[in-house]
């Protein structure tokens, strides 16, 4: 038998399942594919199970200050195992809320492997779809390297972290990316002795120089020790030798060197979003290429923010100071200490950086408490070509860590 689809979607993540509902309501009839868990990566295995437990990671370490806020708490203690639950809760809901929404809408889901036979033809479970479009958003799995295959016991992948029922005495973190930097915060608010070992030269290698300088000493505030420029030479007998001649004894080592686009044999006439693409691995962009591909709406691939999670939160989007040309900018930056919320808020760490260039922002990098929500504010600015000038005309709100960005703009 052979059903006839106006679009087919393979794969149920962000990109997909944005396409699906978008798609049906402007009248197409789709079927999605999906031989997992509807949500993809992210809603299952990455941006919010990780965020749940961070929050009550930062939450912990909060009511470790509680006395210096006047409030009496004495006995602190963590159950991890609980933790794990109510990330496990949080999931659930948000995954029933999806496929609620899913079905409400009219999408046929398939939950099976389905197999692209051509630029109209799916194949799942034995039936033949037809679809006279047909968009591939299969997502990415945890890079391996070699030498650091998982195996779920003492080298972990991103997916074997967010299972762990018990907090462990130590861990050694392979990568201080977005992944790498977050679970660090994570286990050392628990108490976890935390090691990271990264190849690059810098912390956060991706981000802003003085974001990776300041995230380095804030790592060595937490008294979680860093090895930069450094990998793993060889693991024998669950010692780790180093490359530069350390020998650990973690009793995990978790690798979190990124994630690798899901392979598939790319066909002619098939569109391909999300993850697989292999450009940016970031759930929002997915989301805007999903949104970009069915409505139309047209986005700035060169403005897609980066958020690193946790106290305090990283944030950049645009061009990094060590990518520009001394005297072909200007460049602010201003302390979150000099704002009066952060000090109400018991968060003074980190600052707020916009790069400039003819009166227009070009970059901006922020470490702050609500780092994702003011980087928005920058990025409106600079997707609709606002001026520094125009900006300045603008009222904001006190005491918010916002106006730091008001402030920085008199700098520039």
């Amino acid at each position: 038998m052979i059903e006839n689809f106006d679009l087919g979607i393979v794969g149920a993540g962000p990109a997909g399942y944005t396409a699906a509902l978008h798609a049906v309501s402007r009248g197409l009839k789709v079927v999605i594919f999906e031989k997992d868990c509807i949500g993809g990566v992210c809603l299952n295995r990455g941006c919010i199970p990780t965020k749940a437990i961070l929050h009550s990671a930062e939450l912990y370490e909060e009511m470790k200050c509680a006395q210096e806020l006047g409030l009496n708490c004495e006995v602190l203690s963590v159950n991890y195992s609980a933790v794990i639950q109510h990330k496990n809760k949080i999931v659930e809901k948000l995954r029933k809320a999806l496929e609620l929404s899913i079905k409400n809408s009219g999408i046929v889901t398939v939950i099976a492997e389905a197999e692209i036979k051509s630029a109209n033809e799916i194949i799942a479970d034995g039936e033949v779809y037809f679809c006279k479009n047909i968009i591939t958003a299969c997502g990415s799995s945890p890079k391996k390297i070699k030498g650091l295959e998982f195996d779920g016991k003492f080298i972990l992948s991103s997916d074997d972290i967010l299972s762990l029922e018990q907090l462990p005495k130590n861990i050694l973190i392979v990568g201080s990316g977005a992944i790498g930097t977050e679970w660090a915060r994570i286990f050392s608010a628990f108490g976890v002795e935390v090691t990271v070992v990264e190849m690059a030269d810098n912390l956060l290698p991706l981000a802003d120089i003085e974001v990776s300088k300041r995230i380095e000493r804030i790592f060595k505030t937490k008294k979680i020790k860093t090895y930069k420029s450094t990998s793993i030479q060889k693991i024998e007998d669950k010692n780790v030798y180093l490359t530069n001649g350390e020998v650990l004894q973690p009793e995990y080592v978790f690798v979190a060197a990124g994630r690798v686009p899901n392979c598939i044999k790319k066909m002619e006439g098939v569109t391909y979003l999300g993850d697989m693409c292999g450009s940016i691995q970031l759930a929002h962009f997915a989301i805007k290429q999903a949104l970009s591909y069915v409505e139309g709406v047209p986005f700035n691939e060169n403005l897609v923010p980066s958020v690193v999670y946790g106290n305090p939160e990283i944030a950049w989007v645009g061009k990094r100071e060590q990518d520009l040309e001394e005297g072909t900018y200007n460049k602010s930056l201003m302390l979150i200490s000099a704002l009066g919320k952060s000090h109400c808020d018991n968060s003074t760490d980190g600052f707020i950086k916009i790069l400039s260039n003819n009166d227009k922002i070009i970059g901006a990098h922020i470490v702050s408490k609500e780092a994702s929500a003011m980087i928005q504010q920058v990025l409106i600015a600079m997707q609709n070509n606002i001026s520094v000038s125009k900006l300045k005309e603008i009222c904001f709100a006190h005491p918010t860590y916002s106006e730091g960005i008001f402030e920085s703009l008199f700098k520039l």
